[in-house]
């Protein structure tokens, strides 16, 4: 009977893959999962593993957002596109980092971000400057409140 016909070894290879992933970076559960899959391992074993490894406390989505959110604001981004990239790792709940930001926080972000790419010159009365600039911080994923009144602040 060769190795890879072993059940045993395949749940060791997984533990082992999953454990060397974890310690590179946080995963939210979905990540993990959609690697050991590319990888070749059982859904049973992939699920059963993930289960310890929460039970654990080595796999935690609440921790992955909250460390993700946290390293997206810093970069610039807005809660849009945090929140639309956190649900396609297969996290649905705002992380607590998130929920303590007000609008007004936000709205500071998108102002410190744009002063940062354009400057914080009076565009009132350049409508084609104004698109450009609100299109730059609806692509970085800030609310339209948040864009306008990032875009109303002058020098």
């Amino acid at each position: 009977m060769g190795k890879a016909s072993n059940p045993d070894d395949q749940d060791y290879r997984a533990r082992s893959a999953a454990l060397r992933l974890l310690a590179r970076r946080e995963h939210s559960r979905l990540e993990l999962s959609l690697k050991l899959m590319q990888r070749k391992f059982e859904s049973a074993v992939i699920d059963r593993i993930l289960d310890d490894y929460e039970s654990e406390g080595w796999l935690s989505d609440e921790r992955f957002a909250d460390i993700y959110a946290r390293q997206r604001i810093d970069l610039g981004y807005g809660p849009l596109r945090i929140l639309a990239e956190l649900q396609q790792r297969g996290v649905h709940a705002a992380p607590g980092c998130m929920r303590e930001m007000t609008d007004a926080d936000w709205i500071e972000r998108a102002t410190l971000l744009r002063e940062k790419r354009f400057g914080l010159c009076d565009i009132s009365e350049d409508w084609d400057e104004k698109a450009r600039q609100a299109r730059f911080l609806a692509r970085r994923g800030f609310a339209s409140d948040q864009v306008e009144s990032a875009l109303e602040r002058r020098l």
